[in-house]
């Protein structure tokens, strides 16, 4: 599998598993991790647990750090803080990737003007699309497919984190036309089991 040089981490929903997936491809392709909006900052954020879990690959600090764990505008603006969308560019990196995350789901507010697909439209990212494996997800993943390509945003594939779904992984590649891979659950998070978990389901 060839990943394109720079892409951005999405998913269908929050909770579902983009941080691991970075991780996981993180390590893999020794790539530089950023997560341009962290919100909430009570627990490990997902920075953090980028380098905790491989090891010290090489992460960019946020562009925004907020306190309160919910939707970008909200939690901006509780910090009273104002996010714009010319607030953020891609940052020079030394590695030969960049992998750059986004918060929740693809239309989740940033500010009370822009969503995430807007900063990934700014950027002009490839996206690769992270999706829950099980029931519920077939709407949610083709929904998110169809509002990044009426923005004509570039989808290189769709990961769907959980346990194996063979119904779920051929519709989604017959409707999408786009590659789904899928990556188990793991019972620990470490450098060791993320290396396996991308060769299984990457090759």
């Amino acid at each position: 599998m060839q990943f394109p040089k720079k892409f951005f981490i999405t998913g269908t929903d929050t909770g579902i598993g983009k941080t691991v997936i970075s991780a996981l491809l993180t390590n893999a392709l020794d790539a530089t991790y950023w997560k341009p909006i962290q919100a909430g900052l009570d627990e490990e954020t997902d920075t953090e647990f980028v380098a905790r879990v491989t090891n010290g690959k090489s992460v960019i600090p946020e562009r925004y750090r907020l306190v309160t764990p919910m939707s970008p505008h909200g939690a901006a603006d509780i910090d009273g803080v104002s996010i714009q969308l010319s607030d953020f560019e891609l940052p020079d990196v030394d590695t030969e990737h960049l992998i750059v995350e986004g918060a929740g789901g693809l239309i989740v507010p940033i500010n009370w003007e822009d969503t995430i697909i807007d900063l990934i439209k700014q950027f002009e990212l490839p996206v690769l699309l992270v999706a829950r494996s099980e029931l519920g997800t077939l709407n949610h993943t083709l929904l998110s497919i169809e509002a990044l390509r009426k923005r004509d945003i570039d989808i290189f594939g769709i990961v769907l984190n959980g346990p194996i779904h063979d119904s779920n992984r051929e519709t989604l590649e017959h409707f999408s036309g786009v590659p789904v891979w899928e990556v188990e659950p793991m019972e620990s998070l470490n450098k060791e089991s993320l290396s396996s978990a991308f060769q299984k389901a990457f090759g």
